[in-house]
């Protein structure tokens, strides 16, 4: 990594750093704080929910499997963005919008009542942490492997001795330090409005990525028909990653990207029930378009080195295929990458900590202004326990193992029950847990017993008569296949649950009483009220695409071999910033045509 690469990520950090402060004067309240006061365009809510679902982890975990198994990695991610997401934005996301709630914790208010919403915030607050803490785990591996520290340097102490690189820690705190301070000074507004940059940025650098390693490997034909690939590696499933497991995956990320409240707070930040809609419907779809771009540099690099760690391929490529001042500018985007998803999970559940948490347990009568304090007191407290914890992901068996479970036995079980609650009249709080405990207790129990990497000797012992006398049995077959029982168990299990219980209830609850005169009284508010889409942030948006552009244009004057694709980046950036430039015009002139006229 280069000097110009270190300066280009540098740039780019601090830019991160004024766009928070820009938003400081904005936010006057809690609702500018935890809902861009409802006013985000959909387009730019879509594209932040489209980065939120990635981050680093997608270039060190799915990047790892596209390195070692191939084109599964494109069906994993497909099913989990692109089919699951659709089908929320056609059941869930109008729905969520239509109840007009502020934070998601809001709902779980006023559906299953006050004691809920405290317990279960905490139990989010607990899940979101260890997906914001593995986040940054994996942004950390990308730039321990590319960065190093001379023992003369003043920030020496962030280096690991053993490798003269930036160590784990350093980089955790590093990273943490910089969305931590963003996302505490400009709330969502920030968060969406970094959130589009990146998504722009990275994607042209990976659509720069995926011609320059494919030139390394003779072109489509020569990477597909290279005989160093192993069989099977342009199939759609391979090993556990089977056709029922990927049906399972896909209803499984259907509950989180429906019912997860990093994703509800996407639907909940536009003017309408459609701009919500259409949030969900541009997220899924761009999963079907780019996914295969995204993990084609991790792929074609098998050839290129086969031996190198899974979870390293990623940047490896680009590393060595981007010419110097790109690299940084990677580094910065798949650094924004994780900056999203981490961001967007402290915003929401700093939210849900103020509102409803604080306020009512603590300060009734606080005003906004005091709100937005304590918002942003919370932000900073549970950044540095995300950073506590990023640090002790290695002991709990890496990203990889860690991303399955939370997804499969944390996260799906505890949002099933609550989205089933915007249909169901009769489930109250009491069934919500006990699904979640029956769950917990099941999911636990197999995860200790049948787990081949937890399981203890008396179990190993009935594994290996079962094998000594010429058969699998289930225990054997249960540790073949661990995926596809985590989603069955997961999913399925708290589904089955709530559908028995449901089919015994007679009475509607109150907490489903409560809510719908909760919705009744927005709709009456929201038909005397025109919705407004702030074009802000999508002008500073404009802006930094063309501050990019003259970064990339005078690398393209400093590389000569590069110039070519370097200058057709530049231009790239210059048409994205009019684009968005135009969108922002054509809404104001809307806005005018529909305004009463004196």
């Amino acid at each position: 990594m280069t000097g110009l690469d270190v300066l280009v990520l540098v740039i780019y950090l601090v830019g991160l750093l004024v766009i928070g402060g820009v938003f400081v004067r904005r936010i006057k309240n809690s609702q500018d704080m935890f809902a861009a006061a409802g006013q985000a365009p959909w387009w730019m809510s879509a594209l932040s929910g489209y980065m939120t679902i990635f981050s680093a982890g997608t270039f060190v975990v799915w990047g790892g499997i596209a390195y070692k198994q191939g084109m599964v990695s494109v069906s994993i991610l497909v099913c989990a963005g692109g089919i699951s997401t659709l089908a929320a934005g056609y059941l869930l996301a109008g729905r969520w919008r239509r109840l007009g709630i502020t934070t998601p914790a809001e709902y779980i208010n006023l559906r299953f009542g006050a004691s809920t919403v405290q317990t279960f915030t905490w139990l989010n607050l607990l899940c979101g942490c260890m997906s914001m803490a593995i986040a940054l785990f994996s942004l950390s591996k990308m730039l321990t492997a590319l960065i190093s520290i001379s023992p003369d340097y003043t920030l020496s102490f962030l280096a690991d001795p053993a490798t003269g690189h930036l160590s784990i820690n350093g980089a955790i705190i590093i990273g943490g330090v910089v969305v931590v301070a963003y996302t505490m000074a400009g709330g969502l507004w920030a968060v969406l409005t970094t959130d589009v940059i990146q998504c722009v940025v990275l994607s042209l650098v990976v659509l720069m990525v995926v011609p320059l390693s494919l030139a390394r490997v003779g072109g489509i034909s020569g990477f597909v028909e290279h005989e160093q690939l192993p069989k099977g590696f342009f199939l759609p499933t391979a090993g556990e990653f089977t056709w029922v497991y990927l049906a399972l995956w896909t209803v499984a990320n259907f509950f989180t990207h429906g019912g997860q409240w990093a994703f509800i707070q996407r639907f909940i930040c536009v003017p309408s029930e459609k701009d919500a809609r259409k949030t969900a419907y541009f997220m899924g779809g761009l999963y079907f378009v780019s996914t295969i771009f995204w993990m084609l540099p991790a792929m074609i690099y098998r050839i290129m080195q086969p031996g190198v760690d899974s979870g390293e391929a990623y940047i490896k490529v680009c590393q060595d295929v981007l010419p110097a001042g790109m690299l940084g500018m990677t580094l910065a985007a798949m650094f924004s990458a994780t900056a999203s998803m981490v961001s967007s999970l402290l915003n929401v559940f700093a939210g849900a900590f103020t509102r409803d948490i604080y306020r009512p347990l603590f300060k009734p009568n606080a005003g906004e202004k005091h709100l937005v304090v304590v918002g942003r007191i919370t932000t900073l407290v549970y950044g540095a326990a995300v950073l506590t914890l990023a640090t002790l992901i290695p002991r709990l068996g890496g990203a990889e193992e860690v991303v399955f479970m939370l997804v499969t036995l944390v996260i799906v079980p505890t949002v099933v029950p609550s989205v089933w609650g915007l249909f169901s009249r009769k489930i109250t709080a009491r069934h919500l847990w006990i699904s979640i405990a029956i769950t917990a207790g099941i999911s636990g129990t197999m995860k200790v017993f049948i787990d081949p990497m937890k399981g203890v000797d008396a179990w190993s012992l009935v594994v290996r008569l079962q094998e000594r006398i010429g058969g699998s049995g289930p225990v054997v077959w249960l540790q073949d296949h661990t995926r596809l029982w985590e989603v069955v168990v997961g999913t399925f299990i708290p589904l089955i649950l709530i559908a028995l219980m449901e089919l015994r209830l007679r009475d509607v609850s109150a907490g489903w009483t409560r809510l719908q005169a909760f919705a009744q009284a927005h709709q009456v508010k929201a038909q005397t009220k025109k919705p407004v889409v702030s074009t802000l942030p999508a002008m500073i948006v404009a802006g930094t695409m063309w501050i990019l552009a003259l970064i990339v244009g005078a690398l393209g004057y400093s590389d000569k071999s590069h110039k070519l694709i370097l200058f057709i980046f530049t231009g790239l950036l210059v048409i994205a910033g009019l684009v968005i430039v135009g969108i922002c015009q054509h809404h104001r002139r809307m806005t005018a045509s529909s305004q009463p006229h004196a």
